[in-house]
């Protein structure tokens, strides 16, 4: 059975929007999405016109919007089990100012506004929850949430909601996004079933895996029960290639052009040249060695990510009268991940001082854009990250009717979040005294990097380090909610409502790593002493612990070295019994947040007419109690924080109807973003190879913002919509990092708080000094944007034309904030006596808030007949920062991003669909980059263009 929309008359339709934006909004936000997209349609009269496919998801989303009073965007599936996307993050995008971001080539979270994934608030079936993974370089461990743990097969339908009201859950400065999954009582009277099969075809791999999904619903004659079940599989394998800086650094080197740069005699003449010890003598050839900035660990690698998902739903839907629903909803998925990194790269990083610098060449942005290290540190990494994340949740929703002018809800349930890491395993083969690395970046994407040195030899190299770090992950959600409504008169209605909500979090990390060699003299590395010298510093290596690395296509020039060899881990991790080691837990990294909110809600909605104009809106107030539990540990003494606060959040929204076919919107609200989890932290971490001290701080004030939203909708024919938004988000408290110099005693710390494994444990100097850094309830920022929209089908042209159509947006944000940076050392030492070090000068930088790209845009032309549609959509973020960097780098971000995706379908027969889509189709290189003024080489990578074939069958 083929499920319809009508299309009308705009006169309809507009009386259709009037009368049901009149309406009082249903207890729960997502109810109008499931309505819109799973509602029979009306039976087709002989001059309607029907609507499948694309077009009539988009249709379902426009009617969504348009019966909202609020700010509300949606994404519909066409039908069961058919989401337009293969992945929820990127179906996002497609709505106005919600950009992506995406980790190994997948839409993994969003950005709202120009706002961040943890000012983002996700609630699947109306429960508030938090899914995170380890996909990427890193774990998720703060509030933001991971789309690309769940199969889009799995939903009916995204709504996001952009402005505020008392009934939504508090807690998001950008938006709150529902995941809605099956209704099983908006589908077809008796059992249905569909079942998806794919193949995943990704060109750099050259792997194909497959993709499967399915669905069975079934549903009473009496229509007063209805069940679905639904399962999604797919195992897909990519290649991730590029190159890679892991930033850039000012440090002292051994020489320069032949000029020595350390002396026995730390006076300004005398003495000799020393290759360790010694002190500075400044020269104009070392000097601008010092102060350029250099790659740390200047590489090119091979990342492959091995992912497998797994989703399960199961709805129970009982309505045993037209006044009493019941819902039980549960979802699980798994989502594993093994990521495989083999790098060939220079650890410059903390070695500066031994190497020698010939032919540097620098660039008029305080870059040493090229230039030949001697006695270099020569490394390749082997690297295996293993990964599981679990999600489950399971709900339940009483909806009843008291009457005819009082209804309730009331919503209860649990959801669970666990992100596991149990390898996480690098072997580091070292050759430390290698001569004739060169590399040039005059091109900053692509540099070229050569070895004068048979990196595929193993007798080149020693076994020098071993590390494993394994770690967990826990998000655990339980939610209990009232809501009530009361129709006063026709017209106006009274909505409140009270709420719990509970949240855990815990993460964990352990260590199991060593250093053949972590100073001069004998170390215990399980296989026996290994007596250290310069010359054994570890292991030998040989053919039978060892693969050899091809680095196919990386993008890389001519003169890059591209074979060279690395630790077989398996093998590697047998020799020296890694994995026999006790794991040691890292209390420095390890914490736990418990957050308890309680609260409630009153909010008036009204309509009506006056002087002639009909409106629609609601005003309320919103009451949450915050109360924390923060613990976490420095030098494996635990602390724990408790505190609690409160926050009156007022919120209204206007609609306004000057003609049938136009709608004018108001929002102004006060909303709030609770701190991010790692700032919470009463604890702290040190950086033993940034030589970097970060604490927390449990008292930090959310974030709290006053937004303002005005737009206007035109419908101006059938399925068209062309809308103008602006915003403005003035935050009020915006926490901001400090810093300052101190050594690890003045900290009251020891060289045990330091990894076995970083230079600042191997050469542990107590008067080393370390840049502390923390955060404080700095200053706020004001952001705003306007918002354009279009969607457009091409009714108007003639014969095939007739069913093409346009659905495109574009948003453009200002925003701006002050933070305080450690920036660039301006003067080498002067010191004729003494150690001296290079310093940064900190200040104030003035920049985009983090995350915010001023401009964004994505366009879809599509042709849909019913039987044959076919659509390519282009999406475009520029450039932004994303953090405040390290190592005196002033901000890191990512350059801009296009991304262009197709989908073709056949409809074959009534019951078979036949399917190709492509993504990445251009095959885009993602760049990153660090200092936003020099625009260093952060990393270059692309991730090959993924096609997709299959067959869809319904019964």
């Amino acid at each position: 059975m083929r499920h319809t929309i009508s299309r009308i008359s705009l006169v309809k339709i507009a009386l259709f929007a009037g009368s049901a934006l009149a309406m009082p909004q249903l207890g729960f936000a997502q109810d109008t999405a499931e309505t819109a997209a799973a509602e029979p349609a009306p039976e087709a009269t002989p001059q309607d016109i029907i609507v499948t496919g694309f077009r009539q998801s988009l249709e379902a989303a426009l009617n969504v919007k348009r019966t909202s009073v609020a700010a509300v965007d949606a994404i519909v599936a066409e039908d069961m089990a058919k989401f337009p996307d293969q992945n929820l993050a990127e179906s996002l995008q497609r709505i106005p100012g919600i950009s992506i971001q995406k980790d190994g080539g997948e839409g993994r979270s969003i950005t709202v506004r120009g706002l961040g994934a943890q000012f983002t608030r996700v609630r699947v079936n109306g429960l508030e929850t938090i899914a995170t993974s380890s996909d990427g370089a890193s774990a998720n461990r703060d509030r933001s949430f991971d789309f690309n743990v769940f199969a889009s097969e799995l939903f009916s339908s995204l709504v996001v909601h952009k402005t505020a009201e008392a009934t939504l859950d508090e807690g998001s400065l950008g938006a709150v996004v529902d995941l809605n999954t099956g209704n099983p009582l908006a589908g077809k009277t008796g059992l249905s079933a569909v079942l998806n099969v794919q193949g995943s075809y990704n060109d750099l791999s050259d792997n194909v895996g497959p993709r499967i999904a399915g669905l069975l619903s079934w549903k009473n004659d009496a229509g007063t029960l209805g069940v679905n079940v639904s399962a999604a599989y797919s195992h897909t394998d990519t290649i991730e290639n590029g190159n890679n800086s892991v930033r850039w650094s000012q440090a002292y080197f051994n020489s320069v052009g032949g000029t020595p740069c350390f002396y026995s005699n730390v006076g300004a003449t005398g003495g000799t040249p020393v290759n360790s010890g010694g002190g500075y003598r400044p020269s104009e050839a070392c000097d601008a060695a010092s102060l350029s900035f250099h790659p740390r660990i200047p590489r090119y690698g091979v990342i492959e990510h091995d992912r497998r998902r797994l989703g399960l739903t199961g709805s129970i839907q009982f309505e045993p009268s037209d006044r009493t629903k019941i819902s039980v909803d549960g979802l699980f998925s798994s989502f594993k991940e093994d990521r495989a990194e083999q790098w060939l790269e220079v650890l410059a990083r903390s070695n500066e001082r031994r190497f020698d610098v010939v032919n540097p060449g620098y660039d008029d942005k305080g870059n040493m854009v090229s230039a030949t290290f001697n006695n270099a540190y020569v490394r390749t990494e082997s690297y295996l990250r293993k990964s599981e994340t679990k999600f489950h949740q399971i709900g339940a929703t009483w909806d009843q009717e008291v009457g005819d002018t009082f209804r309730f809800t009331v919503l209860g349930g649990m959801s669970q979040s666990k992100a596991d890491i149990p390898v996480e395993t690098t072997i580091a083969y070292d050759n430390r005294n290698a001569n004739g690395f060169s590399y040039d970046y005059s091109n900053m994407k692509s540099p070229v990097l050569g070895y004068d040195l048979d990196v595929t030899n193993p007798a080149n190299f020693q076994l020098a380090e071993i590390r494993d770090r394994p770690s967990y992950v826990r998000n655990r959600f339980k939610t209990g909610q009232l809501r009530t409504e009361w129709d006063l008169t026709d017209g106006f209605t009274v909505k409140a409502g009270a709420m719990w909500r509970r949240y855990d979090f815990r993460t964990q990390l352990f260590q199991r790593d060593t250093a053949a060699c972590g100073a001069n003299g004998t170390r215990d590395l399980i296989l026996g002493a290994v007596t250290c010298s310069s010359s054994v510093y570890g292991l030998p290596v040989t053919s039978g612990i060892s693969d050899l690395v091809n680095l196919g296509d990386a993008g890389q020039p001519d003169g890059t070295t591209n074979s060279w060899i690395v630790g077989n881990i398996a093998n590697a991790a047998d020799y020296t019994n890694l994995y026999g080691r006790t794991a040691v837990e890292d209390l420095g990294s390890n914490r736990k947040v418990r957050e308890t909110t309680s609260g409630g809600y009153l909010q008036f909605d009204v309509k009506g007419e006056i002087f002639g104009l009909e409106y629609a809106g609601n005003a309320g107030m919103r009451y949450a109690h915050t109360k924390q539990s923060s613990t976490g540990y420095t030098a494996g003494v635990a602390a724990t924080v408790e505190r609690s606060y409160d926050d009156w959040l007022p919120s209204m929204n206007l609609a306004f109807y000057p003609r049938l076919d136009v709608i004018l919107r108001g929002a102004v609200a006060k909303v709030i973003t609770r701190p991010s989890l790692g700032n919470l932290n009463p604890g702290g971490s040190v950086d033993g190879f940034n030589y970097r001290v970060t604490f927390g701080n449990p008292f930090l004030d959310p974030y709290r913002a006053t937004n303002f939203d005005i737009s206007a909708e035109w419908y101006f024919a059938p399925q068209a919509l062309f809308s103008v938004a602006g915003f403005i988000k003035k935050i009020d408290s915006f926490p901001v990092s400090g810093t300052y110099v101190a050594t690890l005693p003045q900290l009251g710390l020891d060289r045990s708080v330091l990894g076995a494994s970083t230079p600042a444990f191997i050469n542990y100097d107590p008067n080393q000094e370390y840049v502390v850094s923390s955060q404080v309830n700095g200053q706020g920022a004001t952001l705003k944007g306007v918002e354009v929209a279009l969607q457009l089908p091409f009714t108007f042209l003639p014969g095939l034309l007739s069913h093409t159509g346009f659905q495109g947006n574009a948003t453009f944000i200002k925003s701006d904030a002050d933070y305080t940076i450690t920036g660039p050392a301006t003067s080498a030492c002067t010191r004729t006596t003494g150690a001296c070090s290079l310093t940064g000068v900190t200040k104030d930088y003035n920049q985009t808030l983090l995350g915010v790209s001023k401009k964004a845009w994505n366009a879809t032309l599509y042709y849909d007949d019913g039987k044959f549609s076919i659509r390519g959509s282009v999406s475009y973020r520029g450039p932004f920062v994303d953090g405040t960097s390290a190592t005196f780098n002033v901000f890191e971000g990512y350059g801009s991003y296009t991304s262009v995706d197709a989908a073709i379908r056949y409809k074959a027969t009534e019951w078979l669909e036949l399917s190709i889509d492509g993504n990445n189709l251009t095959d885009e290189y993602r760049y990153r980059f660090n200092d936003a003024d020099a625009v260093r080489n952060y990393e270059n990578n692309h991730f090959g263009r993924t096609i997709l074939f299959g067959a869809r069958a319904k019964i």
